[in-house]
């Protein structure tokens, strides 16, 4: 069944972007368990569809109704692949992106071509100035993508409950 979410919000060459929604939730219990989305974003302890449909309410659909933004589940041909999008957290003082794709999706250019849609929407359509990014230290990849969408790296930082070391990266519209 269509939904008013499933319309696209940014659609590039090969991608879709659009509002992650309750039919998502099969894929996003997918996504959350891959051992590399753990590993370089952290365990969000989804572990069935119940609570996979909890995180959607309270994560991306929250967001966009208190933002406007959110994360983006990112499209390959009307398959689901990864998300992306914008986050505003209060640890940060401006917003951030993130992604998050699933293996068979690496290596495909796709989250340097669905994030490069986001932040085109970012500051054209949200009058964003700045971006930040975050990473893990020892994630290469997405160090790799941020510095092909021209992110600079600002910082180290302590971040969550753990103080888990975290680079910063910037990137001001130009």
């Amino acid at each position: 069944m269509k939904t008013e979410s499933d319309s696209p919000v940014i659609a590039t060459e090969r991608l879709t972007l659009r509002h992650v929604n309750l039919n998502d939730a099969e894929f996003m219990l997918q996504l959350l368990n891959e051992p590399s989305f753990i590993q370089n974003i952290g365990d969000k302890s989804v572990r069935t569809l119940e609570e996979a449909r909890a995180y959607i309410q309270s994560g991306p659909m929250a967001s966009y109704e208190k933002f406007g933004f959110g994360l983006l589940i990112v499209e390959v041909a009307g398959t689901p692949a990864g998300i992306c999008g914008l986050l505003k957290r209060d640890t940060l003082e401006d917003v951030d992106i993130g992604y998050a794709f699933l293996p068979e999706f690496w290596s495909k250019g796709y989250a340097v071509e669905s994030a490069a849609g986001v932040i085109s929407y970012a500051f054209e359509s949200l009058s964003l100035s700045r971006i930040l990014a975050i990473t893990n230290p020892d994630n290469h990849a997405s160090i790799r993508v941020l510095e092909k969408l021209g992110f600079e790296y600002q910082r180290t930082i302590q971040m969550g409950q753990d103080g888990k070391e975290t680079k910063v990266f910037a990137r001001s519209r130009s």
